[in-house]
């Protein structure tokens, strides 16, 4: 059992002593109870949550839909193991993500813990499929830790650093980014010169014929919230099509409404032949899964896919509520509206503030990129850690992102009251101008 008599201090220096320093914390406060969009820590601070455990609380903190269905599931039984005998919630959600996701093609799904674990079983699927060994991602995407998914992943540091060497036939192919556009360029041409370049990636790094899938983040997480333009993934989803390759649309973190549609690639009019969902799927639980075509799904034989806790009742129970919030509560209406009011709190903050340089979202997922000065474009990773230092001591949650550090994205619960907000926003004013 816990002590509740042990104090913030004793808990922190036992942290010190007994947790790998390789695990960080933006936070160094002891969580005590959370609902909603607000924690209250173990000295009865509150904090509001704008970082939504990296991506996971779509639906907020202990929502009592999901924590209900929790409940009634730990007292049926917590977990038999799917591939020892079969239960009820596994079923269903494997269903309901055939049915939710894009595509109208015949469709399977696997359950598993991890969103770095789906992506390399959906790279095994795409092997097993295709005969064919490579994976291409794109710079500045963001795939994992495990030894494959850093492969695949593109910055350096922490992710990869002094962990190798890396699985081997990986590859990253080039994307835009639009903010780093030329000026003499439009975006329109821009566009068309990373697809040339797109094109060249395989004429002189890997052949479409060795490529098993492509990867790829609609909107790039750690690589800054970066919104891929609607033209570059509709042709990399036609060209996979045209080489037989998988393409894989990795909607881990921008998944469950977070975009103002239950699934980003909703956005771009495509339809991914794998894709891999987590993080907010089951609100906090360990779960996640990939969903496509059935006969990627069905290449492997029994046995060949899986994990001893893949699929967790549980965490299926929590899931198939969340289903229901989502619906019940239209927080696909309510994202979108979250993040109008983010972008427009950091519209005004931009007439203030010279340090941002640009401001980026697609429903609630938004980012602002801070620069040394809006001309000059130059990444301004100082300011940024200043920001989310200031908000972390001072009641907000707040995390930072971007290949050079220099991003504040916004992952606050799609359903965070007016007032959680504003809360929020107050304190983002004094950390900006601290």
């Amino acid at each position: 059992m816990l002590k509740s008599d042990i104090t913030t201090k004793d808990l922190q220096e036992k942290r010190e002593k007994y947790v790998s320093k390789a695990v960080s914390n933006g936070n160094l406060n002891i969580a005590s109870q959370a609902s909603g969009s607000t924690i209250t820590d173990k000295d009865g601070k509150e904090w509001i949550d704008f970082a939504g455990a990296i991506g996971v609380l779509n639906v907020g903190h202990s929502h009592p839909k999901v924590t209900e269905a929790v409940k009634e599931q730990v007292d049926k039984f917590l977990h038999p193991g799917f591939n020892v005998m079969m239960y009820e919630g596994y079923i269903q959600l494997a269903e309901k993500l055939c049915n939710v996701t894009p595509g109208d093609f015949d469709k399977q799904a696997i359950l598993l813990n991890s969103g770095a674990e789906a992506v390399e079983n959906a790279v095994k699927l795409a092997r097993r499929y295709t005969n064919r060994p490579a994976v291409v991602s794109f710079n500045r995407g963001f795939h994992g830790r495990t030894n494959l998914t850093m492969g695949m992943t593109s910055k350096v540091k922490p992710y990869k650093f002094g962990f190798g060497p890396f699985a081997p036939e990986t590859y990253q192919a080039p994307f835009p980014y639009m903010y780093e556009k030329p000026d003499h360029l439009s975006d329109d041409d821009y566009v068309n010169q990373k697809i040339e370049e797109f094109k060249d990636f395989f004429l002189s790094t890997v052949a479409p014929e060795m490529v098993s899938c492509v990867v790829m983040e609609p909107i790039q997480g750690e690589g800054g919230f970066n919104i891929v333009p609607k033209k570059f993934i509709q042709y990399v989803s036609d060209f996979c099509k045209q080489h037989g390759i998988v393409f894989v649309a990795d909607e881990i973190q921008t998944g469950m409404g977070r975009t103002g549609k239950l699934f980003a690639t909703e956005h771009f009019d495509i339809a991914p032949d794998l894709m891999t969902v987590s993080k907010s799927l089951a609100a906090g639980l360990p779960l996640s899964a990939v969903v496509g075509k059935t006969e990627i799904l069905d290449a492997a034989n029994p046995g060949e896919l899986g994990g001893t806790f893949a699929g967790n009742p549980v965490a299926c129970a929590a899931a198939l509520a969340v289903f229901d919030v989502i619906e019940e509560e239209n927080l696909l209406q309510k994202s979108e509206t979250v993040g109008d009011k983010i972008e427009s709190k950091l519209t005004e903050l931009s007439h203030k503030h010279e340090c941002i340089g640009d401001i980026r979202r697609l429903g609630s997922m938004v980012a602002v990129e801070l620069v040394d000065h809006p001309e000059s474009k130059q990444p301004n990773p100082e300011k940024t850690g200043a920001i989310t230092k200031y908000a972390n001591e001072n009641g907000l949650l707040l995390l930072s992102a971007g290949l050079k550090g220099n991003v504040l994205r916004f992952l606050a619960p799609l359903n965070i009251t007016d007032e959680e907000l504003n809360k929020g926003f107050d304190i983002l004013e004094q950390a900006f101008s601290n």
